[in-house]
């Protein structure tokens, strides 16, 4: 086993008259990832080969999808966590809904909001959606890469209970909260790691590689190739990550959401990616058929 690395999750703060101000690993890896996604998009808009002939964006036109894009991934995540996680919590607790400093982010609330974004900036500029969505498709893998090695740094949406060599002795919670059969130290999978390889580094390769064989010129083909590969990668992952611990109890210890009738075994994590798995495989389907 392996132990968990003392890394403090706050780079540094400073005192501000009187009100402290940190920076965050977590707060670092959304702006590296957004500002990276940003640097990715341009460069493949500077290129209109790869996408048949003419880019689908501008140069100050991906500067302000931007802005965009922050306000859907901050506002989208915060309020997927909130409907999709703990929604009577914060139905007794309104004022806690924007309280983002506390933690609480949903993948999936985020990437709604990113859609939501991408079709209002759209419609608004007169552009064509569903190219836009293969331009931050493309880019969406960084972001997820970053996120997943700050969740890993946070020691936060730690794995189960595992002897494997690589298994990792997590602090806090994590360390207390093994089965009462369980012997010595409670070890972990890295699932953060096994997300930030699968859907972070092993998706933008794939989705790359497409792109170098043509999937920017079929409109659709690239948001299919990341809904279908972020849903695999999720649902795989999930059978080595904890539930989240609202799902969780005697009767349920693996947390499971659908269990009506016979347990059907599922996590939220992959009642909420077996859709997007499902929508990408179409959405291939449809621009592999189209001329």
């Amino acid at each position: 086993m392996i132990t968990f690395p003392d890394i403090d999750p706050v780079i540094f703060a400073v005192d501000l008259f009187g009100v402290q101000v940190a920076l965050r690993w977590y707060a670092l890896a959304y702006i590296v990832g957004l500002l990276l996604g940003w640097r990715y998009v341009i460069s493949l808009c500077r290129n209109p080969y790869l996408w048949g002939g003419r880019s689908p964006l501008a140069r100050e036109q991906v500067d302000d999808l931007l802005t965009w894009m922050i306000l859907g991934v901050i506002l989208g995540g915060r309020l997927g966590y909130v409907l999709f996680y703990q929604p009577g919590y914060y139905l007794a607790n309104p004022g806690e809904i924007l309280a983002v400093w506390n933690g609480g982010m949903s993948f999936h609330g985020g990437f709604l909001g990113v859609v939501a974004g991408i079709l209002l900036f759209a419609l608004v500029r007169g552009l064509n959606a569903i190219r836009i969505g293969d331009a931050v498709a493309a880019a969406a893998p960084i972001g997820l890469f970053f996120g997943r090695i700050a969740n890993f740094i946070n020691a936060e949406l730690w794995g189960r209970p595992t002897t494997v060599p690589w298994g990792v002795v997590f602090p806090g919670e994590a360390a207390g909260s093994c089965p009462d059969t369980w012997i010595g130290p409670c070890a972990r999978h890295p699932s953060q790691l096994y997300e930030a390889g699968l859907e972070g580094a092993v998706l933008f390769l794939v989705i790359l590689w497409a792109i170098r064989r043509g999937a920017l010129t079929k409109p659709g083909r690239v948001i299919g190739i990341f809904l279908a590969g972020y849903g695999l990668s999720r649902v795989i992952v999930e059978a080595y990550r904890r539930a989240d611990a609202q799902y969780i109890s005697a009767e349920n210890p693996f947390g499971h959401v659908i269990r009506f009738g016979a347990d059907w075994g599922l996590t939220m994590g992959q009642v909420l990616s077996l859709p997007m798995l499902f929508a990408g495989i179409i959405v291939l389907i449809w621009t592999g058929r189209r001329a």
